[in-house]
């Protein structure tokens, strides 16, 4: 049987120079334009494909992510690897990154310190030039598109942005908090590695 990975359209890539993300990746690491700076170990830049097809953008770090310098290696991001692997992704597919470059104090969003991360988020995104986004959570879902319902109203279905298709799913966090919200979180899954498939049927 066919992985969603195999059937996703692979899209036409601009010539990209590495040193521009090397040099994106240290201005991220020596960031100080916001308190977070005071308290965080380290920022936390991304991990995955620097060629991704579908990148997954999550909220901010947690405790384990800020000791690691990884996004997602914590109890959620076990959550999401298990996901991805059920779509059938690659590692060379796909790229995982936060809103929130350092970790905030007591896991709490910062809607000011996101404003200020935004040009980083946006730059990345540029650079990267996933053909679908996966947003992971609200504060994700509303910094990608602030006009977007709310969270259990969006997520599982398919968005048009003019950064391109964003595909909203709740945070694999929530899939820990309660039986209810996992089956939301594997509904959704299913969801999205269905969509994945239907992708290679559009004209490109």
């Amino acid at each position: 049987m066919a992985t969603a990975t195999e059937l996703v359209v692979e899209p036409l890539r601009p010539r990209r120079d590495l040193r521009d993300w090397d040099r994106l990746s240290a201005e991220i690491r020596r960031c100080r334009k916001c308190p977070l700076h005071r308290t965080r170990t380290q920022a936390v830049v991304y991990r995955g494909s620097l060629t991704p097809r579908l990148v997954f953008v999550g909220e901010a770090p947690g405790v384990e992510e800020d000791r690691a310098g990884v996004p997602f290696v914590g109890r959620s991001g076990r959550t999401l690897d298990a996901a991805i692997a059920r779509l059938g992704l690659a590692p060379s597919d796909y790229g995982v990154l936060n809103v929130l470059k350092c970790h905030p104090p007591g896991n709490r969003f910062d809607r000011r310190a996101a404003r200020t991360c935004r040009p980083y988020l946006d730059r990345q995104l540029a650079w990267l030039a996933p053909q679908v986004i996966v947003s992971l959570g609200s504060p994700a879902l509303h910094a990608l598109e602030p006009n977007a319902p709310p969270m259990l109203e969006a997520a599982g279905r398919p968005r048009t942005t003019a950064r391109g298709p964003l595909f909203p799913l709740i945070h694999p966090a929530a899939a820990l908090r309660s039986r209810r919200l996992a089956r939301r979180w594997s509904a959704d899954v299913r969801a999205l590695r269905r969509w994945l498939i239907a992708l290679r049927a559009q004209p490109v």
